[in-house]
């Protein structure tokens, strides 16, 4: 089988076959690239009100596309050991990272999820269950205390302010309740949702 060529370095040369190794300034441009990427999606997890390392770390797992363990994510992210381990026990606990293991390696690594489609509904389901399950259930409540309040012996113009008072309630959870219903829809394994709404939109055809 014939040597692949080599520069005084070691470094192979391009060639036209598979698995040939870059030159190190194609390697900078890509490093320059992911930085850019794990930056931008950091500033963007910020302003969804989620930790910036969070949204780094998960960052730069994706675009890497390799299990990497939590010191090489720190040393090339610069964070704290604290700092990984938090992120990487939150992205975990979302769905969207998941711990693999390397034979030999007694080390842990983690590999973000590739499918964007399944990391988006991972997403969403995440911000659901934290962000509008417990407005829901807040407005439950709130509709409760108002119906005991109804069952007193109240005047007719404090009735009338229930009936007002439950009327803007029950056009809430409406809202929410509807809401609920299309991101169930959206996250369900099948995943159809989502594809469903990005078709409708000419970014991809229905399945």
């Amino acid at each position: 089988m014939a040597r692949r060529a080599t520069d005084s370095r070691g470094i192979e040369q391009r060639g036209e076959g598979r698995g040939v190794e870059a030159r190190p300034a194609e390697r900078a441009g890509l490093g320059e690239a992911q930085d850019r990427f794990v930056a931008a999606w950091g500033q963007m997890g910020a302003a969804w009100g989620i930790s910036r390392t969070m949204a780094e770390v998960h960052a730069l797992l994706y675009i890497t596309g390799a299990p990497m363990n939590a010191d090489e994510i720190m040393d090339r992210l610069r964070i704290s050991r604290g700092n990984a381990s938090m992120s990487l026990r939150a992205l975990v606990d979302w769905g969207i990272v998941s711990r693999t293991l390397r034979r030999g390696d007694r080390r842990e690594y983690f590999r973000a999820e590739q499918d964007v489609w399944a990391m988006v509904r991972a997403i969403v389901r995440e911000r659901m269950k934290r962000e509008m399950d417990p407005v829901l259930a807040t407005l439950y409540e709130v509709r409760d205390l108002t119906a005991l309040e109804r069952r007193r012996a109240v005047s007719p113009e404090t009735r009338r302010a229930i009936l007002e008072h439950n009327r803007r309630i029950d056009a809430m959870l409406d809202l929410f309740r509807t809401m609920e219903a299309l991101s169930d829809r959206f996250v369900s394994p099948a995943g159809r949702g989502l594809r469903l709404a990005a078709s409708v939109l000419g970014k991809v055809r229905p399945a």
